[in-house]
């Protein structure tokens, strides 16, 4: 079956039409820290559719799959939820059982938190050079290398951003070959034409003396740009075939939000390309006229984080819903996961998102939500051995509380949910480091950086 959205409507009568068919802004964003100090030191604290083109129907197989009870040797913790508060939209339901507010679980490990760097501009994306440093981004522009006693090198030849807000220089991650290309490859908010910006991906080599970024060139810029200063998206991924995933927001603005729900632009989508920013020829919409061929899946409001599973090879993200309502997917090729016409938040000034609607047939559901909001940012499976009784969890970052998320697992089923570490303020990365340890960068100024092991 096929919904067809026809020509003679425009972007927002097509969304309302998808939603009488059923019968039916921003995250916050940090303040700039001006200037750049590296001190290392230890912390100890105990845990207590464009016209013409046919959207497809979605899959059930999450709620069947999620909603009948499954073989497992995981012992599932029980009791209440996180005390996170009350929820923005309390008369919503979950549409499937374990969707949202698993209990709380405790970890009881005491934490060793050495502090890298400090007083950094708002440190965005992180990523590790082959001999265990880390490669950071600054969302003013900057880029750095740090090592783990502490020693910064800074490296230039970032290009020219948009830097107003959520906008700068973001995400970071090596190439697959890095050992011998050297390349890197980073995502940012670019200046377009008549004041406009969009988020923009591109690879540059790092020179041999690691001061500089070489032979810039772009492989992808988000259609259309917009005149926003929110919800740039932008993580990278990099699959086990090689290609690269980016997360793309919707720009938040009334209008442009609305584009998530059509083909014929990458805002509000996951895309997938090749390393030299081709289209692969298995992606969904690559035979569907008038669709963009970069497109993965749609329907996202801002994702900001992803990752791989390290068993399954498939893709997790995470991302912000508004009032309520941010989301654990794992996006499947060609559907459609959504915003703005279902969600379990609502409007920043208390009224719903659209027709106030949390389920339709033609939409998948998230595997996981969140009400109140953590505010995600980034999000990574743990698979190593200083914290074994982690092993196969996800961890996130958190901006509101702040900290990080502990979600234990069952399958694609969210078991338990364990907060850490508030006082590390607000996380904008978070990733699992060669050594096993977690690495955390967060607008907080006194720990900009930061490496956390058990004591």
């Amino acid at each position: 079956m096929k919904i067809t959205v026809g020509s003679t409507l425009n972007v927002a009568a097509k969304i309302s039409l998808l939603a009488s068919i059923a019968g039916l802004a921003a995250c916050n964003g940090g303040n700039n820290t001006p200037t750049s100090s590296v001190q290392a030191s230890s912390i100890t604290t105990q845990s207590s559719v464009a016209s013409s083109v046919a959207l497809p129907v979605a899959s059930s197989s999450l709620i069947a799959s999620s909603s009948s009870a499954s073989q497992s040797s995981v012992a599932r913790p029980s009791g209440p939820p996180v005390n996170a508060g009350q929820a923005n939209a309390p008369e919503q339901t979950p549409a499937f059982p374990e969707q949202t507010r698993a209990p709380e679980v405790n970890s009881d490990i005491e934490y060793n938190v050495q502090v890298l760097a400090t007083n950094e501009a708002v440190p965005w994306g992180i990523d590790f050079l082959p001999d265990g440093r880390i490669l950071m981004t600054l969302r003013n522009g900057g880029m750095r290398i740090v090592s783990t006693d502490g020693n910064i090198i800074q490296v230039a030849g970032t290009p020219d951003l948009y830097t107003s807000f959520q906008g700068g220089l973001l995400d970071v991650k090596l190439a697959p070959d890095f050992a011998t290309s050297r390349l890197v490859y980073f995502s940012y908010a670019e200046n377009r034409e008549a004041g406009k910006n969009g988020t923009t991906v591109a690879h540059a080599r790092l020179s041999d003396d690691e001061s500089r970024l070489e032979n810039l060139e772009v492989i992808f810029r988000q259609q259309p740009a917009w005149n926003s200063q929110l919800h740039f998206g932008s993580r990278l991924v990099w699959s086990n075939d090689g290609t690269l995933y980016v997360t793309l927001g919707e720009r938040s603005l009334e209008e442009p939000r609305q584009y998530s729900q059509t083909l014929d632009n990458t805002l509000g989508k996951v895309v997938r390309i090749n390393a030299d920013g081709s289209i692969p020829a298995d992606n969904p919409f690559v035979n569907t006229n008038g669709a963009s061929g970069e497109i993965w899946s749609y329907g996202h409001r801002n994702v900001q984080g992803a990752a791989l599973h390290p068993d399954t090879g498939k893709l997790w993200t995470i991302e912000h819903g508004p009032k309520g309502g941010d989301e654990i997917n794992i996006p499947q090729a060609g559907l459609n996961y959504g915003w703005p016409i279902i969600t379990y938040g609502e409007d920043y000034n208390s009224s719903p998102i659209g027709a106030g609607i949390t389920a339709m047939a033609t939409m998948e559901q998230p595997t996981y939500y969140w009400d109140p909001v953590i505010a995600p940012s980034d999000m990574t499976f743990y698979t190593g051995d200083l914290f074994a009784q982690w092993q196969g969890n996800i961890i996130i970052g958190s901006l509101n509380p702040g900290g990080l998320v502990r979600l234990m697992l069952d399958g694609s089923t969210v078991i338990g949910e364990e907060r850490i570490l508030t006082y590390l303020g607000r996380v904008r990365d978070v990733a699992q480091g060669p050594d096993g340890a977690i690495y955390a960068t967060s607008d907080n100024s006194q720990y900009s950086l930061v490496r956390i092991t058990p004591r």
